[in-house]
């Protein structure tokens, strides 16, 4: 368990839908593919609360398959082609998220990104944002063993940042994130502004809190 009266040394965010604001570039990826498709552009409205399950999610919203369905492979290498080179045409830090990261580095709080987006596209992303370099640990879904909701990932951004779990928090839009800093001992945060489906949903998340927006994280240090 989180110790609610720990000092918070460090932040971790998950990355789309809590950092960034990626359903754009991602929803671009998804009607690009339908378009290859002779099928209707969906719009960012209907596409945006799946941004943050990745092509999975997305693949599924556009198409209807799963994993297991033989399409899946193909549409996946399209959609991860397109968006690998169109990964930050319309990515934006989300309102405020700017502001908090220079009130967090004022302060002498280490940051960090885990994210289950695969290296491949956290580290070109983060360096477009002009992000990077100033991360204090930049952790995909492929950097562990295991991805989110299990703990490993947040383990080792703690391990990285050379911080007790229980001197850190980590903010995101998904069951999963609160999930993962439950395990590890965290205060899991719910960006409320993120992409989530049902606000209602979030009362029964295993977090220590929620925000509406990025700078209201700074009540919780």
């Amino acid at each position: 368990m989180a110790d609610p009266h720990a000092r918070i040394k460090g932040v971790l965010f998950d990355l789309d839908g809590t950092f960034a604001d990626t359903a754009p570039d991602l929803a671009a990826a998804l009607n690009h593919v339908r378009e290859l498709n002779k099928m209707q552009p969906l719009p960012l409205e209907t596409i945006r609360p799946q941004a943050s399950h990745g092509s999975i999610g997305l693949l599924g919203l556009g198409f209807d398959v799963t994993p297991a369905d033989p399409r899946f492979d193909e549409l996946r290498v399209d959609f991860l082609a397109h968006y690998n080179t169109h990964i930050c045409m319309h990515t934006t830090l989300f309102p405020g998220m700017a502001e908090l990261v220079d009130e967090l580095e004022q302060r002498g709080i280490l940051w960090g990104i885990v994210t289950n987006k695969p290296h491949r596209f956290t580290e070109p992303l983060m360096q477009e944002l002009g992000y990077a370099e100033r991360a204090a640990c930049l952790v995909s879904g492929d950097t562990c063993a295991h991805a989110k909701p299990h703990p490993l990932p947040l383990l080792h951004a703690a391990a990285t940042m050379r911080l007790s779990p229980g001197n850190c928090l980590y903010l995101g839009d998904d069951l999963r994130d609160m999930q993962a800093a439950q395990a590890a001992g965290m205060g899991g945060i719910i960006a409320g502004y993120g992409y989530i489906e049902s606000k209602q949903a979030t009362a029964s998340w295993p977090a220590k809190g929620s925000v509406d927006t990025p700078l209201e994280l700074l009540q919780y240090l």
